[in-house]
């Protein structure tokens, strides 16, 4: 699990902060055992990301039986995982390291298990520091049966150093 660790993360950063790529590429994760989208977390959703649009990105995503709650149903722990990971992408088009202040998700509907759902977020402000976000979550029919707001904030690398971590 080497090219996970803290320092690994943040030279990655470092040598390439502007991450975002054109309209319609598909996204890089943010690292391989991420739980929303790390493609070796074998417990994790392995979202795939889309730049649509200069500020909104797309994912499509089947909940299965490793993130049931209630019977046939997805914990809704797991689809706030998968919100906060898809905001987290959004970052790439705006190239700042940001961490999640607050993030409110409403359940309009059950999440069922075993059908394809489709996410998409967009930056829905910018102030300063500050960057607000918002989120659907909708059924094959279109039916809307999620929906998510977030704040994050912008940090510099030091953050991630916090207390106990290595300089």
């Amino acid at each position: 699990m080497g090219e996970n660790t803290f320092d690994h993360l943040l030279a990655g950063w470092r040598q390439d902060p502007d991450v975002s790529r054109g309209v319609g590429a598909t996204l890089p994760s943010h690292h391989s055992h991420c739980l929303g989208c790390g493609a070796e977390n074998p417990h994790g959703h392995h979202l795939v990301v889309t730049r649509n649009a200069p500020d909104t990105v797309v994912a499509t995503h089947t909940f299965d039986a490793r993130h049931v709650g209630a019977p046939g149903i997805a914990h809704g722990g797991a689809v706030a995982t998968v919100f906060d990971d898809l905001f987290g992408f959004l970052l790439y088009s705006i190239g700042d390291l940001a961490v999640t202040r607050k993030l409110d998700v409403e359940y309009l509907s059950p999440v069922l298990l075993g059908l394809e759902y489709t996410l998409q977020a967009s930056i829905a402000e910018r102030a300063g520091r500050k960057i607000h976000m918002a989120a659907t979550l909708q059924a094959s029919d279109g039916a809307l049966v999620a929906r998510s707001g977030a704040l994050f904030v912008t940090v510099d690398f030091e953050h991630f150093k916090g207390p106990g971590r290595p300089s």
